[in-house]
């Protein structure tokens, strides 16, 4: 059973205004952001379906990923997409003390220079937020792919992220093994559904 929910509703963002929930534009832009790479097969793979279409990227990377595979991540900065840190550990912020949360980012940071940010697992708390919005620009999403639930109904997911897609969505992937079999079958769908429907993808910045 799913534990989460496709939109990130009304309640989330009143909980933390201070994070970017979506981006205010009329435009028909989205914004593709990608979570826990890189990987070097997957984070590749992605890249190459949203250059197929013309489409940009966010790429919300764990630093010991980055230390693994820099090859990877260089070639995701040289293709043009934009980055951001997603700790170094991928920690979630509701089980870490404060101090350690903080330094866990900020050794991500020694590998991935970014002022964007996004908690694993969207968890963290107030203190942690409260320090970070200074140095970060704290994203969070309108819409979550599901991807990462092995018992992911494609169909339904896709149902949901076409009907939660307006201008300045910002919409969560996963380019890790966890999320690789229905990444694979559900992201070139939804990249269609995109070009079909007139919108752009951009990166973050």
């Amino acid at each position: 059973m799913k534990t989460y929910s496709f939109s990130s509703g009304r309640i989330l963002p009143l909980i933390y205004p201070s994070c970017v929930w979506k981006i205010n534009t009329q435009q028909p832009h989205v914004y593709l952001t990608f979570d826990d790479g890189p990987h070097p097969e997957i984070t590749k793979w992605v890249r190459q379906q949203l250059a197929n279409f013309g489409f940009q990227g966010t790429f919300f990377c764990i630093g010991d990923n980055v230390k693994k595979f820099p090859e990877t991540f260089q070639a995701t900065l040289d293709e043009g997409f934009a980055v951001g840190n997603h700790t170094f550990n991928h920690l979630n912020g509701f089980k870490s003390k404060t101090n350690r949360y903080l330094e866990n980012v900020n050794q991500c940071s020694q590998w991935v220079d970014s002022d964007l940010f996004r908690p694993p697992y969207g968890k963290m708390l107030r203190p942690q937020m409260l320090q970070l919005l200074p140095q970060y620009k704290i994203v969070m999403w309108s819409v979550l792919s599901g991807d990462f639930d092995k018992a992911l109904s494609i169909n339904s997911a896709f149902e949901a992220l076409k009907k939660n897609t307006f201008p300045g969505s910002i919409i969560v992937f996963h380019d890790s093994e966890k999320a690789w079999k229905n990444l694979q079958n559900l992201l070139p769908k939804y990249l269609q559904f995109l070009k079909d429907k007139g919108f752009s993808a951009i990166n973050l910045s």
